[in-house]
Order: C-alpha cells, then sequence, then structure tokens
C-alpha cells in the first residue's frame, strides 16, 4: 500500500519536481532532492505522529558579549516592548459559528473551486461548511510553519555570530511558541480539528532543518517562509469577517514583520560583506532561494481537502487548475511575492545570472515593492489588495 501511494505521489509530482529542480546547481539539487523525497513522495511525515529531522549545526558562543550592530539593537527593544500574552491578549471567550452569514469566515471569492458545477449545486449550508473547511486547512499550515519557524529560531540564534542577533534571536522563539500556541489553539476550540502539513511545505523545512549553515536557515525561514506568512496572514485578516481570527492575526502579524526585518538587516549586513562568501557560495543562495520560490508558487494545493470532498467529482488536474487560478490564490500569490522579491534583492541575492528565471515567472514586477526594513506593524496589518 505504501509503494502505490508513493508511485502515485511520483507521478503527480513528476513534473512538478522537475519544474523545481530547474536551476541545475549541484549542491541545491542535494539540498532539496532529499526532503522531496521524503516529504512529496514518501510522505514520511504522515506515516507517525512525530518526525525526528538531524539538524548537525554547530553552536557558537560569544565570550566577549559585544554589541555594535545598531539596527539589530533596535529590534530587539522592540520586541522586548511589544511582548503579548496570548492567553490574556486575545479575547478567547468569543464564539465563532462557520454557519452564521454575519461574519463569513471567508469570502465567497476565497471558495477555490466556486465555478465548478459540482460546487455550484451545493446548498448555502454547505457552501459554508466548505469556508470553514479551507479556513481549518489553510491556518494548519500556517501551525506547521510557526512550529518549523520555532525550531528554526532556536537553531539560529546558537549559529548566528553576532550577540545583537542571538538576542534579539531569543525573543523570536518566544514569539514563535506563542503563535504555535494561538493557531493551535484556534483551530482546537474555534474550528474543531487540524489537516496534517502539506508535502511540500514539508520539503521546505526538512530542507531547512538540515542544512548546518545558519545564513541558509535564515533565507529558508525568515525571508521565505515569514515572507508567505506574511502575505497570507494580511490577506486572510482583511478579508474574514470572524471579529476572533482579525484580532488573533493582528497580534501575529506585528510579529512577522520584525522576524522579516530581522532576516534582511542580518543577512544584507552578512552577505554584502566583500570576503563572506565566495562566488560559488552565492551563486548556490540564490539558486537554493529560487528553487524554494518554485516550490512556494502555486505549490498550497490543499489535496486533503479535494481527497475528502470533491475527489468523486473531478480529477486531480482538474483541481489543481481550479485552485491555481482562484483568486485567493492569486492574492496569496501577490502578496507574498511583494514582500519576499524586494527582500531577496535587498540583501544581493537577485544578481543579473538570476534576474531572467525570475522574470520568466513573472515576479519580477513586485521589485520594486518596499523591503522588509521599511516597513512598519502597521503597513503590515494594512490591506495591499
Amino acid at each position: 500500500m505504501r509503494l502505490k501511494k508513493a508511485l502515485l505521489n511520483l507521478a503527480h509530482s513528476g513534473p512538478l519536481l522537475r519544474e523545481g529542480m530547474a536551476s541545475g546547481n549541484l549542491r541545491v539539487l542535494k539540498n532539496l532532492l532529499g526532503p522531496a523525497f521524503r516529504g512529496i513522495i514518501l510522505e514520511q511525515m504522515h506515516d507517525h505522529p512525530t518526525t525526528r529531522i538531524p539538524i548537525g549545526n554547530s553552536a557558537l558562543f560569544d565570550w566577549e558579549y559585544s554589541q555594535n550592530k545598531e539596527q539589530l539593537q533596535r529590534l530587539y527593544e522592540a520586541a522586548k516592548r511589544d511582548q503579548w500574552n496570548a492567553t490574556t491578549a486575545i479575547d478567547w471567550a468569543v464564539q465563532v459559528d462557520p454557519y452564521d452569514p454575519a461574519v463569513q469566515l471567508l469570502p465567497d471569492e476565497y471558495l477555490v473551486i466556486q465555478d465548478h458545477p459540482a460546487f455550484r449545486a451545493l446548498s448555502p449550508r454547505e457552501v459554508d461548511g466548505q469556508r470553514h473547511v479551507i479556513l481549518t486547512w489553510l491556518l494548519s499550515q500556517f501551525l506547521h510553519g510557526e512550529q518549523g519557524a520555532l525550531y528554526a529560531a532556536c537553531q539560529v540564534t546558537s549559529a548566528v555570530p553576532w550577540m545583537d542577533a542571538k538576542l534579539y534571536g531569543s525573543t523570536q522563539a518566544v514569539d514563535e511558541g506563542r503563535h504555535v500556541e494561538v493557531f493551535h489553539r484556534y483551530l482546537s476550540e474555534k474550528l474543531g480539528r487540524v489537516y496534517r502539513i502539506d508535502a511540500n511545505l514539508y520539503t521546505i523545512i526538512d530542507a531547512i532543518m538540515r542544512d548546518s549553515r545558519w545564513d541558509m536557515k535564515f533565507l529558508g525561514m525568515q525571508i521565505m517562509i515569514e515572507g508567505l506568512a506574511l502575505g497570507a496572514f494580511s490577506t486572510i485578516r482583511h478579508a474574514t469577517r470572524e471579529p476572533l481570527l482579525k484580532e488573533m492575526l493582528g497580534y501575529v502579524i506585528a510579529d512577522e514583520a520584525r522576524h522579516v526585518q530581522f532576516g534582511v538587516v542580518a543577512l544584507k549586513d552578512w552577505y554584502l560583506q566583500a570576503d563572506s562568501l565566495s562566488e560559488r557560495e552565492r551563486r548556490e543562495r540564490e539558486d537554493w532561494v529560487f528553487e524554494l520560490t518554485l516550490l512556494m508558487r502555486n505549490r498550497f494545493l490543499a489535496h486533503e481537502v479535494y481527497d475528502e470532498h470533491w475527489a468523486h467529482a473531478m480529477s486531480r488536474k482538474e483541481w489543481d487548475r481550479l485552485v491555481l487560478s482562484s483568486g485567493l490564490m492569486t492574492l496569496f500569490r501577490r502578496t507574498m511575492f511583494k514582500r519576499i522579491i524586494p527582500n531577496i534583492r535587498k540583501i544581493g541575492l537577485l544578481s543579473d545570472r538570476i534576474r531572467p528565471r525570475y522574470a520568466a515567472l513573472g515576479l519580477l514586477q513586485y521589485e520594486g515593492g518596499r523591503d522588509a526594513t521599511t516597513l512598519t506593524a502597521a503597513d503590515m496589518m494594512a490591506p495591499v489588495f
């Protein structure tokens, strides 16, 4: 049964994997092929309630405790000032009714297959049930991503070479733990379910956790996954009418804005030093970020929702087409890359060599957006569309 499932996954994902290995960089392929095989093909993260991932990075101790990076110091002070208690800051007494038309969880245009005949045949209550399902799947992926961010923050804090960054990193670990707490509580108490982790998200987390280099963890988590989170959180916060979710996401977004800024400040300082990376190392990082972009672009396809609710009504290929062209996914891509592409440029990983690949995906249109170092928490919480 497991072999059959793996072969089916290979058949479904083969074209995506070929596209996702477009750089041809052997070091990048070595870094990502193992995670892709374990996550997308074997789905090892679904075998047991826990998954053990070896990490292997070294902890760097600073016995001089030198602090001379002003931007990181300001971030640390802001993080200390803006800590919040998830138990008391959020009004958990608010009732969430997925079938209350006055407080829709998601608007109609976010129902990813709303134009399919099978969907149009649903009753109003069944449509509300689909809002519940789609939001539950999305928030479940946010929860899993926050757990990955928690562990990556702990790793980076021990490995980053500056004491200023270690001090700030300690506050991010607290933030991420709080985010795991609130997403799990909302899913468990208000929506009543947690979906399993998406295979593509697991592949990214697996690759980040196993890489022993602190800056690669920064690239993957602070720039890419946190950038995705900011886009997704702001999209849903603006769209939902559910007051508890809107309040919760407001708090989380303010934290995430600092996290992305932390990644940009630290990596810009490191990568733009003349002797920090060789040309081969810089090319590897450019190619690795591009491959993560491909994994994240158009990959949150909610196949668990398809298998559970819609496999009888359409093929997986048709489902994928409908999801990828839906208003929700189009909006996610737009808000995500408006934040990610300027930051890739800011840290020096959008060279003339790599630019044509982003141009072929239509992503350079976002290059002129404001980078995270100029965005405030209020900016991050405001609608961007």
